[in-house]
């Protein structure tokens, strides 16, 4: 699953130029704000506390070729968007699938990822094997963040389209929820394949994907509507890609690193 994940990976939205003609910006700082909650995107590394992640190492390196200085700040998923919309930062990143609704508010960077909507459950989970099984049997549960995109695909693609269902059950984090399935208090997370990997691999056998993909979603970065940023980071992440830096974080991330470890 990790390797066809990756294979969907390459993108090629903007046209590439090469690094020594890529923008300066000239030292400007930059606030960027992310949740801290979504492995191996970014995340608080356990027994060092550090927060890293693809996330984390793309925009160092976007900063390195463009000039740039980055100030992190943590937020709830629930606040990124509106806070971002308002100007409050210059940036958000949390794995945020790119929307039409939400490009309404904010600007998007071009896709630095691509990725598959997965079930994730537990390692011992029997009662279903696909969403139309998980659908059926009226006392399953499902955990989501409000307003994700694995919200909307639980309540239109695996259940009848009621936003009010009390099958799905609402955690403030992408975690949170991955703690209550194995827990035992929900049956199913729906994530995309990069997360759900990187939860099954540290899972040591307690979590695994069952079932197709449910579709596939693309990442970007977002931005207040008219960002000046949105053109020196589609061309730096236009030039990671020609350059294979964007592979490399991806074999790094999906591949080489081991959550928990």
């Amino acid at each position: 699953m990790i390797r066809q994940t990756l294979a969907a990976l390459a993108l090629m939205t903007t046209p590439v130029l090469a690094q020594d003609a890529l923008p300066d910006l000239e030292g400007r700082t930059i606030a960027v704000v992310t949740e801290n909650a979504y492995p191996p995107l970014q995340f608080i590394e356990a027994g060092s506390g550090d927060a890293i992640g693809w996330e984390y190492d793309a925009m160092a390196e976007i900063a390195e070729r463009l000039n740039l200085q980055v100030e992190y700040e943590n937020i709830s998923w629930d606040a990124m968007i509106p806070a971002v919309a308002e100007g409050q930062y210059d940036l958000g990143m949390t794995g945020i699938t790119i929307r039409e609704d939400r490009a309404e508010v904010v600007d998007f960077s071009d896709p630095y990822m691509r990725s598959e909507m997965v079930m994730l459950v537990r390692g011992d989970e029997d009662r279903f094997s696909d969403a139309a099984g998980f659908a059926a049997d009226e006392d399953l549960l499902m955990a989501a963040q409000p307003g994700t995109t694995p919200f909307y695909v639980g309540v239109y693609d695996v259940l009848d389209g009621n936003e009010q269902t009390p099958r799905i059950q609402l955690f403030e984090t992408f975690g949170a929820g991955v703690q209550a399935l194995r827990a035992g208090d929900v049956d199913l997370v729906l994530t995309d394949g990069t997360a759900g990997a990187g939860y099954v691999a540290a899972s040591d056998g307690a979590l695994k994907i069952v079932g197709e993909t449910l579709g596939t979603e693309d990442f970007g970065f977002i931005f207040p509507k008219g960002s000046d940023l949105v053109e020196p980071m589609n061309a730096a992440i236009a030039s990671m890609r020609e350059d294979g830096t964007l592979d490399a974080l991806n074999t790094k991330w999906f591949l080489d690193y081991k959550l928990g470890e």
